[in-house]
């Protein structure tokens, strides 16, 4: 094979990874600043928009969610597990893409009426997904759409772990959730006076 032809399909096939909503894998920089995501990733606020639009949850509690799940990195995973500190024996759990939704979460949202062909790295299906969750837990849980806190408990415990009070055995966790609430309010400040997200 000659040497364009071989640079002409690594270059078609690099590009057909990166299209149509997908994930580049990296995660945009200054991810403490709700308006330097957005300007380095437009389509992303017209995802959470759209997010916001169709579940009711807002901009910044999707932004602060995502953060702490994936800090924006398409292609996220959990760590392999290890036995005897170097055999790996897969991955920690089946967690992928912007909002590490699960295999089995996954399959649920998909069943029930998710955009054909949706998937975990692009965050247009990432967002509907986390949405579509967040929802379920304000209409059985009783939490306010805005509330980052709580819906970050119920979205790593699951909601019948929420419902059991499962978190309260987690210090880390709760730890973690009140950075998620933090980082929810600090995006939404910053987004109002943000020039990506008019």
């Amino acid at each position: 094979m000659s040497r364009v032809l071989r640079a002409l399909v690594i270059v078609l096939l690099a590009a057909s990874c990166g299209g149509g909503g997908g994930g580049s894998g990296s995660s945009p920089r200054n991810l403490d600043n709700a308006c330097s995501i957005l300007e380095q990733r437009p389509g992303y606020y017209q995802a959470f928009r759209k997010t916001e639009r169709r579940w009711g949850v807002p901009v910044h509690v999707q932004m602060a969610t995502i953060y702490q799940e994936s800090k924006f990195d398409s292609d996220a995973r959990t760590p392999f597990q290890y036995r005897l500190g170097v055999i790996p024996v897969g991955r920690q759990s089946s967690a992928f893409g912007y909002s590490q939704a699960l295999d089995g979460t996954w399959k649920e949202y998909i069943a029930e009426g998710a955009r054909r062909g949706a998937r975990r790295d692009n965050i247009r299906d990432a967002t509907d997904f986390m949405g579509w969750y967040m929802k379920k837990s304000h209409e059985e849980l009783g939490i306010p759409m805005w509330d980052a806190r709580r819906h970050y408990l119920a979205y790593h415990e699951g909601r019948s772990g929420y419902r059991r009070g499962s978190y309260n055995a987690k210090s880390w966790l709760l730890r973690v959730s009140s950075q998620v609430g933090e980082r929810s309010v600090l995006y939404q400040q910053q987004l109002k006076g943000c020039r990506a997200a008019r």
